[in-house]
């Protein structure tokens, strides 16, 4: 997704002319948009919805996250990324901040939710009810097998994980840990560790 300054008129807005019409199309043509500092360019029926780059906290998470997932990941015959574009329809995508696919995205722009086997977010607090009830509810629909929730609190040394497992078109809890205690799971994938293990030192 690039901007090509030759063919773009000046004074061109694209947040303004293609406001509530935005596709995957206008996407590769258009995003990123200069000077917006968006980490984050996600999509619902046509609203694009741009978030700020995280902060540390949830930052350190993802990469902790990322090393404990990748071995059990590969055992499983699964392949880890970071921050991928789920596209479930031309005008609606997402951008969670982990996912694990159930073979190699090999190059894509577009991820295929058929293709995904356990997506996750770390909770934001710029986008807390789509963490935690938008973004489920797409990946349900689509039938994503599993959602994990981490939700992290660097002055409280919290961390709190929740699986979601698909069940009849709908996510239930598969299992849930805090800093303290362990996250243990053997399916989609093995995995075991205290959640305090993804905070910043």
């Amino acid at each position: 997704m690039a901007v090509d300054p030759v063919t773009t008129p000046s004074g061109f807005d694209p947040l303004v002319e293609f406001y509530g019409m935005w596709n995957t199309e206008l996407a590769e043509r258009y995003l990123p948009i200069p000077h917006t500092h968006a980490r984050k360019y996600e999509c619902v029926g046509g609203n694009l919805i741009m978030s700020p780059a995280e902060g540390t906290t949830n930052s350190h998470g993802e990469g902790e996250l990322f090393v404990r997932l990748r071995a059990g990941a590969l055992a499983a015959g699964c392949y880890p990324y970071l921050q991928v574009n789920l596209r479930f329809t031309p005008d609606t995508w997402i951008q969670p901040d982990l996912v694990l696919l159930r073979a190699p995205a090999c190059g894509v722009t577009w991820v295929d939710p058929a293709d995904v086997l356990l997506s996750v977010e770390f909770v934001s607090p710029v986008s807390v009810r789509r963490d935690r009830v938008s973004k489920p509810e797409l990946c349900a629909s689509a039938g994503i097998s599993w959602y994990l929730l981490v939700e992290l609190d660097y002055p409280s040394r919290s961390a709190d994980l929740r699986l979601y497992r698909l069940d009849d078109g709908r996510y239930v809890r598969h299992t849930a840990a805090s800093a303290g205690g362990r996250f243990r799971v053997d399916e989609p994938l093995s995995l075991d560790f205290d959640p305090a293990e993804l905070l910043e030192p």
